[in-house]
């Protein structure tokens, strides 16, 4: 007898239907499974022999046929198990082929029946639900997943067994021991917010610092910060996400789909509700950095989607490896080429990049610097020219003064710099609305000379600061974008002199110590 049961598959950020077609007839005994399966698609002939067996399922001495349909795409992950169990039960007549009509069933089995968690339940709800799919079938931990899709009925069962009992309707769904209940996104996004702790109340001083991650967050603009041990620089970064506005729906459901490829999506509430935020050591490689595997998964740029990507010690890290940012910082995406394909992950972060400007990290400071001029020259040198142009802010950490220290006056909290962030964002919204442009950042060459006009004035200052300071053409319309932003958070329409002076201090600091 032949039974078909609808499962999926991830492949990049897409997701496509699978039907498992099991085959049960007369015939030599065997037990084989075709359409590309990887080597844990192969082992799981054993995993749901022995599982059947642990549940009271006894197979007879038959030809088991199971082809992965389309047959001509590569199947990967051990999500497959579950489906190819209860097809054959099916095909054995032990179960009805209605039982699982307009039903999605992914899940590992374990040796005992148990049903595990697998990743990339997210998007193939998503799909399935497009395909006109009304419930699915998951293991208790990812029943989460597939409640985020409104349309989709989710059933998390714990282990086979209860699977069983479940399709054959000898057990509704009431008694099934993990149902996922109905989300409410105000409430968790509430929640979130209380739990977290991080504020730029903490931080003393620094207001340069400071005002500069303000307009980096209002723009979407990429911050490198530069400054002595012990300045502050790893402490502002940290708290950034918290000025930045929260995500959306859309932006959660997003972000959440990139997690469960991963499999890093929590177990309660399967809903990526913070802004990510992405702290890799610098010993970091770039498969690990962009995303590695025959079938490639997200790597650390796509997991910072929508969010922060801070790297510490920037100089620390490997050349070869920040140049992997430079496509991703421009195209917002990150392509990764496999002889089964080519995979696309969204890579639209932040870029947060933090070190000293020396090895001992006290220069330009005589007293305590140590360094000879080329050991400078070639720490800085780590950082390529391309990489540095795509830093739209570069600021210096000071170092911090006694009173800064000792006097606890009150600053500002990171819930009264959001308000301004996100004002000047609703100002970059209604300005872009109609285009595919959200930030000040995004704008190319067309929208900066549309969206930043300047007066005689202004044009004046900004001719001789591109002479004065040998700006690229890049970095000119990097001044301009970061003087939209300043002049959004101070509410004018009109880039002023004092905007456009603001931007060009924020470039002065990479010519001091690469060009100066």
């Amino acid at each position: 007898m032949l039974s078909t049961i609808t499962s999926g598959a991830v492949y990049g950020m897409h997701s496509c239907m699978i039907q498992v077609e099991v085959d049960v007839s007369q015939g030599l005994p065997c037990f084989q499974i075709v359409g590309l399966p990887g080597s844990a698609v192969r082992e799981a002939r054993e995993r749901v022999k022995v599982a059947l067996k642990n549940v009271g399922v006894k197979l007879p001495p038959m030809c088991i046929n199971i082809n992965l349909s389309p047959a001509d795409l590569p199947k990967s992950g051990t999500m497959f198990d579950l489906p190819v169990a209860v097809g054959i039960m099916i095909a054995l007549s032990q179960l009805s082929p209605e039982a699982v009509r307009d039903t999605l069933l992914l899940g590992e089995l374990g040796l005992s029946g148990e049903l595990k968690p697998v990743k990339g339940v997210l998007p193939i709800v998503q799909e399935a639900a497009k395909h006109g799919v009304k419930r699915c079938i998951l293991p208790a931990e990812n029943v989460w997943e597939g409640a985020l899709i409104g349309t989709m009925e989710s059933i998390g069962v714990p282990n086979l067994k209860e699977a069983i009992l479940y399709l054959r309707g000898e057990k509704e769904k009431q008694e099934i021991e993990c149902r996922a209940a109905p989300f409410d996104f105000s409430e968790i996004m509430q929640r979130e917010h209380e739990e977290n702790r991080l504020d730029f109340a903490d931080i003393n001083g620094q207001e340069g610092l400071k005002r500069a991650a303000e307009v980096a967050a209002a723009g979407f603009h990429h911050l490198l910060i530069i400054g002595p041990p012990g300045s502050g620089k790893t402490m502002l970064a940290r708290r950034i996400p918290t000025i930045l506005p929260p995500l959306s729906l859309e932006e959660s459901l997003e972000v959440s789909k990139i997690y469960s490829i991963s499999g890093l999506l929590q177990q309660t509430h399967s809903l990526q509700t913070r802004r990510p935020y992405l702290n890799p050591h610098h010993t970091i490689t770039g498969q690990a950095l962009a995303g590695s595997g025959r079938i490639p998964s997200p790597g650390i740029i796509s997991l910072a989607h929508r969010g922060v990507l801070f790297l510490d010690e920037l100089s620390e890290f490997k050349r070869e490896t920040l140049d992997i940012l430079r496509q991703p910082l421009e195209d917002k995406q990150v392509q990764i080429a496999r002889s089964s394909g080519t995979y696309v992950y969204p890579a639209d972060f932040m870029l947060v990049g933090a070190m000293n400007p020396c090895p001992c990290g006290y220069y330009p400071d005589l007293a305590k610097c140590r360094c000879t001029p080329y050991e400078i020259k070639r720490y800085l040198g780590r950082i390529s020219g391309p990489v540095l142009d795509r830093m739209d802010i570069c600021v210096e950490a000071l170092p911090m003064e006694f009173q800064d220290i000792a006097e606890h006056r009150a600053q500002e909290s990171s819930a009264q710099i959001r308000e301004r962030v996100m004002a000047a964002r609703e100002r970059q919204r209604k300005r872009f609305a109609g285009t595919n442009i959200r930030f000040n950042s995004e704008m190319g060459t067309g929208e900066v000379e549309r969206f930043c006009l300047l007066e005689k004035k202004e044009k004046r200052f900004m001719e001789n600061m591109y002479r004065n300071m040998q700006l690229s053409a890049r970095s000119y319309h990097k001044v301009l974008k970061v003087a939209r932003t300043i002049a959004d958070l101070a509410d004018s329409e009109e880039i002023k002199e004092i905007h456009l002076a603001e931007a060009v201090c924020y470039r002065q600091t990479d010519q001091k110590y690469w060009q100066g």
